[in-house]
């Protein structure tokens, strides 16, 4: 079963629409909709690293949210790598060279931040980097618990 590591913090300052978002919070919530769409319906491990602490608990199935703390998020991601023992089907997502260099030589499949971005849009063909991602009530009530 194919693992993904990504680097949240990394991943989101590729990405200008969530760069562009007034807040933290507000980016990983987003970061983490495009996630869950991208993957749904894929077997695979998914864990999704962000520097820092956690806000608000963000709800999503399938993919398990990390938050550093007091440590750097690039040291957790590493911390995991090593222990994992088939790295053969892990794949990271960072364009960090000391992350992508350190997962190289355990034996991870690495995709930069920019080029796992690229396959989120044409994966989906209407996740658009300059507009906001319409919600339908469903992802709305999901977002914010509201049943």
């Amino acid at each position: 079963m194919l693992h993904y590591i990504i680097d949240g913090n990394n991943l989101i300052g590729k990405i200008s629409s969530l760069k562009k978002l007034p807040d933290k919070q507000s980016a990983r919530e987003k970061l983490v909709l495009l996630l869950e769409k991208y993957f749904l319906g894929k077997k695979i491990i998914v864990s999704l690293h962000f520097d820092g602490f956690e806000n608000l608990p963000i709800k999503v199935s399938g993919i398990k949210i990390y938050y550093s703390q007091n440590r750097s998020a690039d040291e957790i991601i590493t911390n995991e790598i090593e222990k994992i023992k088939n790295t053969k089907s892990v794949i990271v997502i960072s364009s960090d060279t000391e992350i992508a260099s350190f997962a190289k030589v355990c034996g991870c499949q690495v995709k930069s931040s920019e080029n796992f971005y690229k396959e989120l849009i044409s994966s989906k063909g209407k996740i658009d980097d300059e507009k906001p991602t319409d919600f339908n009530k469903d992802e709305f009530k999901k977002l914010f618990g509201i049943e």
